[in-house]
């Protein structure tokens, strides 16, 4: 199976006014990620992008404006990304299984050839820190959350229309067992400083629902 290679569909040409308000999320999202929310703040923001203060409200009213923005460019960023590996996932085979199984594997080569391992979640962060986010950002989060279990679960009952489960589960929790895969390998990575992890982890529960469903 030929190495699958992710397309960044966020960096086409932009305009100037666009350049600016993409630097400024990824200069947030890189400190969000190091030391969270409540530790950034727009001034170090403004610095680093080399911005005045009315470049910065210019693009973002306040802070929880910017909250919203950074969650949003992440989920569409993963998005992309799941979309890229189980689309290539289904090109290559037709059955449900192996297309997840494929999926998973080219996933799993995709975060393994990230020099330092994956750079976090932003969703995670702001499950942790929700008090500072107003409920549109919280309601933003939850549904990012429900997006991977309705992703999943679809491939799920797809599987399931053709092979039997080796034991009785719940496919809506197998779903959500997935995300859980993917979030707590990003915190074992990070934690024991061995970026491999997250990829070992998705080649294990690759494993796991290969043994789980039977013909």
């Amino acid at each position: 199976m030929e190495k699958l290679t992710i397309t960044d569909t966020f960096g086409g040409p932009k305009r100037k006014g666009e350049r600016t308000r993409e630097r400024i999320l990824e200069i947030a999202s890189q400190s969000i990620l190091e030391k969270g929310f409540g530790a950034t703040s727009i001034e170090e923001i403004i610095c680093e992008a080399g911005l005045t203060k009315s470049g910065f409200f210019y693009h973002f009213s306040d802070k929880n404006e910017l909250a919203r923005a950074l969650l949003q460019r992440y989920i569409e960023q993963d998005d992309e990304i799941l979309d890229q590996v189980f689309d290539r996932a289904r090109e290559l085979v037709d059955d449900p299984l192996h297309q997840l199984l494929a999926a998973l594997k080219m996933l799993a080569e995709v975060l393994e050839d990230l020099p330092n391992g994956h750079p976090g979640c932003i969703v995670a962060v702001y499950c942790y820190q929700e008090r500072l986010f107003d409920k549109e950002v919280r309601d933003l989060n939850r549904h990012a959350v429900l997006a991977w279990r309705t992703r999943f679960r679809a491939i799920l009952d797809d599987i399931a229309d053709q092979y039997q489960t080796t034991e009785p589960v719940d496919l809506e929790q197998v779903a959500d067992m997935i995300s859980t895969v993917l979030e707590g390998g990003i915190v074992m990575s990070k934690a024991l400083n061995e970026p491999r992890k997250l990829a070992d982890q998705v080649m294990l529960l690759r494993s796991f629902l290969k043994l789980l469903f039977t013909q």
